[in-house]
């Protein structure tokens, strides 16, 4: 067999995900996923949490409102994303789906700007250059395109960056993370694809969705190595990433994790779970509350008191109060920003599209 070509033993996924944290906070430590942690950023991967937690819920609201026109909660899945961001460096990139409202607060990225693609106001109304965070991509799976492509070219620059893109359980059934993961293999792509297992696609529960042991058996057919973590412990989720992470910085290639979660609210605000989920299933999953259960391991760590508590709780509230006055009434940009940034050389076809909804504007205002 040639050098190039890895055993296919060595791609396997285990067969239990890593697991660092019970929910009762007990920890275990892990000589192949060691933690590199103080005290402060512990706290800080908490707080980050908590924080993504009551902006999801102000976002829910405001949907409710009229105030976004959907909106996609990641309610369960805040430490599948705030651990895996946690182990990027600020150098390093990321291509979100629609959900990863927790991996952008990690990089600081304005949630009112954020929002403002629920509200159809803009496209994520931030600079990717300035987080390294692209845009939100409603598309299922596209993105997975875009960081392989970013990562070949950084690897052609001899940039040391990594890239890394998160898609659902749903997203490894389409064909653009197909293609991507077939690039990224070939060309050893420094990009991590990590999927969030939150056990549905819409509707579709994961058995539905595939016949392979695991997801992250997939990447064993693009030369990848499938790790594979438990979602709901953010250490563990951290630990893994980072492995990953240095692996694809040093030469060796992209990865694909599978992070095992649990999505607790509706697909988005115009889903009804009820139809495919029973009350007991939820009431089961609820029992590995990350928050809940990060929560616990701080206090056994004599990191939690009442001080802490009553600081992050302030600024969980003062962050979904920002957003809300953010958001709230906010007005609407022109329409006609619909076609700006699209075309360097537009088509006759394009400037005929404009004109149209040119004059139905013109139209409405009479």
């Amino acid at each position: 067999m040639s050098e190039d070509v890895p055993e296919a033993i060595e791609l396997l996924p285990p067969s239990e995900p890593v697991h660092l944290l019970d929910p009762d906070g007990t920890y275990h430590e892990d000589p192949d996923h060691p933690l590199d942690l103080d005290d402060g950023q512990l706290r800080e991967l908490y707080r980050l949490m908590v924080v993504t937690r009551k902006v999801d819920r102000e976002a829910i609201n405001l949907q409710r409102q009229g105030q976004l026109g959907v909106y996609a909660s990641c309610m369960g899945q805040e430490a599948a994303q705030v651990g895996s961001a946690y182990a990027l460096t600020a150098a390093d990139w990321i291509f979100p789906s629609y959900r990863e409202l927790g991996a952008a607060l990690v990089r600081e990225v304005d949630a009112v700007g954020l929002l403002q693609l629920y509200r159809g106001t803009w496209l994520s109304d931030h600079d990717p250059y300035v987080h390294n965070f692209g845009l939100m991509s409603i598309p299922i799976g596209t993105q997975a395109l875009h960081a392989t492509g970013f990562a070949m070219g950084a690897r052609f620059e001899d940039n040391p960056l990594v890239t890394m893109v998160y898609f659902g359980d749903g997203g490894t059934s389409e064909g653009d993370p197909h293609e991507a993961m077939t690039f990224a293999g070939v060309f050893k792509a420094p990009v991590i694809f990590f999927v969030q297992n939150n056990q549905y696609a819409i509707s579709v529960p994961l058995k539905r969705q595939t016949a392979a042991p695991t997801l992250a058996h997939k990447a064993v057919g693009y030369g990848l190595p499938g790790y594979r973590c438990d979602g709901n412990d953010v250490l563990a989720t951290y630990a893994v990433t980072r492995k990953a992470v240095e692996r694809a910085r040093s030469g060796e290639g992209p990865a694909f994790i599978e992070a095992l979660t649990y999505r607790m609210e509706a697909h988005t605000t115009s889903d009804d779970p009820t139809r495919y989920r029973s009350k007991e299933e939820l009431e089961e999953a609820a029992k590995t509350d990350p928050i809940a259960r990060m929560r616990n391991y701080l206090t056994q760590r004599d990191l939690y008191d009442d001080t802490f508590e009553n600081e992050v709780d302030e600024q969980a509230k003062d962050t979904a109060t920002t957003v809300r006055a953010g958001i709230y009434d906010a007005p609407h940009g022109d329409p006609m920003e619909l076609f700006e940034h699209v075309y360097r050389d537009p088509s006759g076809y394009f400037e005929e599209q404009r004109e149209r909804l040119r004059a139905e504007l013109a139209g409405g205002e009479g």
